[in-house]
């Protein structure tokens, strides 16, 4: 199998906005591709509403914002039904959740009454109101954003909510010559409102069935699974991954290889999306935070001690 070229003319465009963070770009078309929605944790000013653009801009699809605040009512990100006088009819009015690529901006910064609001439409990519179900985009996907630093004012997501990403994140800062590159390129203008689709919503569809359809051996199946199951046993553990982390890491893995132009999963794609698929659907014991340890260590001593399969 090789690159597919539009893969890498959808890396390609978005670099043109997103600079010296390929890896982060690759990660967020791989949540893309499995159907899945990416939660992008990191400090303001990174890039990360820039990064949800990017992609949206890319693709010839609807893009919608929401600015999560906590007087937002689940009412302003479903829709409502209001009475119309000269039908004297209810008509629905859409939310901004009727979209294709959905940036639900600093959603800690929302009650947890409103962040429910979006479980349905996550798993099931459907809304229901008032006991009608309306289906939403066939390419539906939450790009997520939140600062971990700031907490007051903020409400922390839920572990059933946190579970509904497929992915979470980090920008982290460009280097110096990155960051230089970054002021040349927004000397004038910024590079975003530049950008233009080169994929289409019939594109991503395609792919994303070539996605499943990439070999995984049992392996690399039984590998995948012997990480995750080792996260339940982990003594500084509270709570390791359930079995959707598994069917995550493998849609990931899958999706990985596509863009790597790879015709089955290999360890190292199974290796690289480790962290971001697992890390947020795990709790530290009491004792381990007080130890200081993080679940990225944690999860590497996972990986150090699960037999890598030879092929």
């Amino acid at each position: 199998m090789q690159n597919n070229q539009k893969l890498l003319d959808l890396i390609a465009n978005m670099e043109k906005v997103i600079v010296g963070k390929r890896g982060v770009i690759i990660q967020t078309i791989v949540a893309l591709l499995a159907e899945g929605h990416i939660l992008i944790e990191d400090v303001p000013g990174l890039g990360k509403t820039m990064l949800a653009r990017a992609l949206a801009g890319s693709i010839d699809v609807c893009f919608s914002r929401i600015q999560f605040t906590p007087d937002l009512l689940p009412s302003d990100v479903t829709g409502v039904s209001i009475f119309n006088q000269k039908t004297m009819e209810f008509e629905f009015r859409p939310g901004p959740v009727f979209t294709e690529i959905l940036l639900a901006d600093e959603i800690n910064r929302t009650t947890p009454r409103t962040q429910s609001s979006l479980l349905e439409c996550m798993a099931e990519r459907q809304i229901t109101v008032d006991g009608h179900t309306r289906q939403l985009g066939n390419i539906f996907m939450v790009i997520a954003t939140q600062n971990p630093i700031d907490l007051q004012g903020t409400y922390p997501l839920p572990e059933a909510q946190l579970d509904r990403f497929f992915m979470r994140v980090s920008v982290g800062y460009p280097s110096q010559k990155e960051e230089e590159q970054v002021l040349l390129m927004q000397m004038n203008q910024h590079p975003i409102g530049s950008i233009s689709p080169v994929i289409s919503a019939e594109d991503i569809i395609k792919l994303r069935e070539q996605a499943r359809s990439v070999h995984i051996s049992k392996d690399i199946m039984r590998y995948l699974v012997s990480i995750v199951r080792a996260t339940r046993e982990n003594q500084h553990l509270q709570l390791g991954s359930s079995p959707r982390g598994s069917i995550a890491l493998m849609r990931a893995a899958q999706a990985l290889a596509l863009i790597s132009g790879k015709p089955h999963v290999e360890p190292d794609h199974v290796k690289k999306l480790v962290k971001s698929v697992l890390a947020h659907r795990l709790i530290l014991t009491t004792q381990a935070q007080m130890e200081g340890l993080s679940i990225g260590q944690i999860l590497e001593q996972v990986m150090d001690r699960v037999t890598v399969p030879v092929h």
